[in-house]
């Protein structure tokens, strides 16, 4: 617990560190400003902030007066001049001697931007880097490996020949100063790639996974009804839902009347090879509602199976899947709403 200050009885203000007052500020700022600040981070930078602002959202009085104090003083020691003074620059030179000399001025004078070009690099789809680790020249394949962050770099040459991958590995560990025309090539292969635009990385969004979670908690009648006017349009992509609505593992929510009603219009061998790639809570609670002999059946021919393919496991148990949205819809079972349930 914070001392009090005797002279206040309150507890002091906690000194706002750097991330939390970067975090303040853009919470302070127009949406569409903070964005475009933020569009000039990197990744990491960018993973920091965000979490800083969730940190800060309850931020104090106290501790907003501290960030923008703290701004304040850090922009007194910055010049007015250094402002977009790489665009002015540009443009004054352009204007004065036209822009295929000024290129050639700015080029041998300019600072090199190259750091900013391979940063982007960590924003690309992983998919999209080993393409270009396979289509472009090993050196700038390995130049662009020893940027990347070691696990987007091992899932990108994951896919790659193996002569390749050896190739781009030895290259990449041999590297030490970079010669200035492999960056030149580097940041011509980022702009032909697009890298601003739609080859960055994209996050999953969406999708058959998040509409049966949407109709899962959806009032029975409504989603029945919405998976029908499914069917018409794309029948494929409404069994997809409803497999995805209501998976095996979902067995547990059914009461045992209903999951022995299930398991005695299942094939034995099927429900043992469901089974096989089930946790053993699931298997002794299907067992369960049957007989003695027929769960000791099943059993034997578990354990007579050795290796199985997951495909196939997952073919059965779909396919008892099929048999409980069936029963279901022919009123022969019923499945508990809730939150949790398939409706």
């Amino acid at each position: 617990m914070a001392e009090l200050d005797p002279a206040l009885g309150v507890a002091p203000a906690q000194p706002v560190d750097g991330s939390a007052s970067a975090a303040i500020l853009l919470m302070l700022l127009d949406e569409s400003e903070a964005a475009a600040i933020l569009k000039h981070l990197g990744p990491d930078e960018v993973r920091q902030l965000a979490k800083a602002m969730f940190d800060t959202a309850s931020a104090t009085e106290s501790e907003i007066d501290q960030a923008l104090d703290r701004f304040v003083t850090r922009s007194r020691s910055v010049s007015a001049l250094a402002v977009g003074a790489d665009t002015r620059i540009r443009t004054v030179i352009n204007q004065a001697v036209g822009n295929v000399r000024a290129d050639n001025i700015l080029a041998a004078v300019a600072p090199q931007s190259s750091a900013a070009s391979l940063e982007m690099l960590r924003w690309m789809d992983v998919d999209a880097i080993s393409a270009l680790l396979a289509s472009e020249h090993p050196q700038v394949g390995a130049l662009i490996l020893s940027v990347l962050v070691p696990d987007v770099a091992a899932r990108a040459i994951e896919t790659l020949d193996e002569g390749l991958q050896a190739d781009l590995v030895l290259r990449a560990a041999m590297l030490n100063a970079v010669p200035a025309a492999a960056i030149e090539d580097l940041e011509a292969v980022l702009a032909a790639a697009n890298v601003g635009g739609q080859r960055v990385a994209k996050q999953p969004i969406g999708g058959p996974s998040d509409v049966a979670k949407i109709m899962k908690v959806m009032p029975r009648y409504l989603s029945e009804r919405t998976i029908r006017a499914l069917k018409k349009h794309d029948r494929q992509l409404a069994q997809t839902i409803e497999e995805e609505m209501f998976v095996f593992d979902n067995l547990r929510d059914l009461d045992m009347r209903s999951l022995g009603t299930v398991l005695r219009a299942v094939d034995a061998a099927q429900l043992a090879l469901a089974l096989k790639g089930a946790d053993e809570a699931m298997a002794d609670l299907c067992l369960s509602t049957m007989s003695k002999r027929a769960s000791e059946t099943i059993r034997d021919e578990m354990a007579e199976m050795t290796m199985v393919k997951r495909t196939d496991v997952e073919d059965a148990q779909k396919s008892i899947m099929q048999v409980v949205r069936q029963m279901a819809a022919a009123g022969e079972i019923v499945i508990a709403g809730g939150a949790d349930d398939y409706v």
